[in-house]
């Protein structure tokens, strides 16, 4: 990541940062790399993250390791590590770093990429889903993410879901012939990712296929209701898509994802749902959670240009003269430091003429040019002034003059 590109970025995570912790979530980091059993466990092995892109080694240890290609699992390892289910309930986090998948590298997508994530952990209740989906919206509203698009949709209990998959197992191997190759190798393992094939064949099959929504329990259909009739208390708006499927196997109930129409065929921001067997399946307690992920890249992309503030230079100091002025140069940029001020010294051997338009490049408000003579010029580059003044005052000056003091 270039200095540009970090400039870009730095107002996505103060955006994020601000709008999650004013909701109560709390920063959390877990390791880039974990044990391959988490993911094949957690993310589920007929996943396509799984079976094809992960990133997996050998740790010289006999150990089997793989850099993280997800957040949740991770999340909830640590839950279940540190004991986090005594803390009061629902645990909130959020969480911003680095993944890694192995795919076709093109544009908003890549073999490393970065996410803001948020996990809440602790409750079923309806009002934690639609607390994720209004926050994640505030996120890319506040980013002016442009041509969102939010579905929503449910998956059901597991066990409304297991009925289905048969269901939908018989649909498909009665037409098997017409199903892509990689379709049909999935009937057995996970056939619900065939309606995220974009093969004619399939979509033809799809188009008749019955549909999990249709198929909920009464309790699973009133949660869903709750969620979308909170969604509606907020006006935030939202399409029902009884096809939506999420590509990892841990979700159950509220599914969700924001896609932008900025963004062509790669069209997802970010999504997610809720997963209340997960935690279980890791080892701990009966625990309902849901939560979030979106591709920073993807925002950045959808949002257009935005142009990235230059950095503040409060104090340039230039040098006009010998060693003695170098050092004197040096010790005033560190006491400005040490004051507050963002000050940037001289260090390229740059003739005056050239400091001083480097200064002009940097909107630098102050330029202290300190020569031999054991005096300092301060300009006010705003002012058009210049003052002559010893090096003890040249940051109180500056001070003074940013209303500082």
């Amino acid at each position: 990541m270039l200095p540009e590109d970090h400039a870009a970025r730095g107002p996505v995570l103060r955006v994020a940062e601000t709008i999650l912790e004013r909701a109560g979530y709390r920063r959390i980091e877990t390791p880039v790399f974990e044990h391959t059993e988490l993911f094949a466990r957690g993310v589920g092995a007929s996943t396509d993250i799984v079976q094809k892109e992960m990133y997996t080694f050998d740790d010289g240890g006999g150990r089997s390791l793989t850099l993280r290609p997800e957040g949740t699992a991770s999340i909830c390892r640590a839950y279940v590590d540190h004991g986090m289910h005594k803390l009061p309930q629902p645990v909130k986090v959020w969480y911003h770093g680095p993944f890694f998948r192995y795919e076709r590298a093109q544009a908003g997508r890549y073999r490393q990429f970065w996410q803001i994530g948020a996990e809440a952990i602790g409750s079923d209740a309806p009002a934690l889903d639609a607390e994720v989906i209004v926050l994640l919206a505030s996120i890319l509203d506040e980013l002016e993410v442009g041509g969102l698009r939010l579905r929503i949709g449910s998956l059901g209990s597991p066990e409304t879901r297991a009925a289905y998959r048969e269901e939908l197992q018989g649909h498909l191997r009665r037409h098997e012939g017409q199903l892509s190759d990689d379709v049909r190798a999935r009937i057995d393992l996970n056939p619900l990712r065939a309606f995220d094939s974009d093969h004619p064949g399939t979509r033809e099959v799809m188009a008749t296929a019955p549909l999990l929504l249709d198929r909920l329990s009464a309790e699973d259909a009133e949660h869903f209701a709750e969620v979308r009739a909170l969604l509606d208390a907020v006006e935030l708006p939202y399409e029902v898509d009884p096809t939506l499927v999420r590509g990892l196997d841990y979700y159950a109930r509220t599914v969700f994802e924001f896609t932008s129409d900025a963004l062509g065929a790669q069209s997802g921001v970010g999504g997610g749902g809720r997963y209340d067997g997960l935690i279980a399946q890791l080892g701990g307690q009966e625990t309902p959670a849901c939560g979030w992920a979106a591709g920073v890249e993807r925002m950045l992309l959808a949002a257009g240009d935005r142009p990235a503030a230059a950095p503040i230079v409060d104090l340039y100091l230039a040098v006009d003269g010998g060693e003695a002025a170098r050092l004197r140069a040096f010790r005033i940029g560190a006491e400005a430091r040490r004051a507050g001020l963002a000050a940037q010294v001289e260090l390229a051997g740059r003739s005056l003429k050239g400091q001083l338009k480097q200064a002009s490049r940097l909107s630098a408000r102050y330029v202290a040019i300190v020569d031999d003579t054991g005096q300092v010029r301060l300009k006010d580059m705003d002012a058009a002034e210049q003052l002559e003044i010893s090096d003890v005052d040249v940051v109180a000056q500056v001070l003074r003059g940013r209303g500082l003091s």
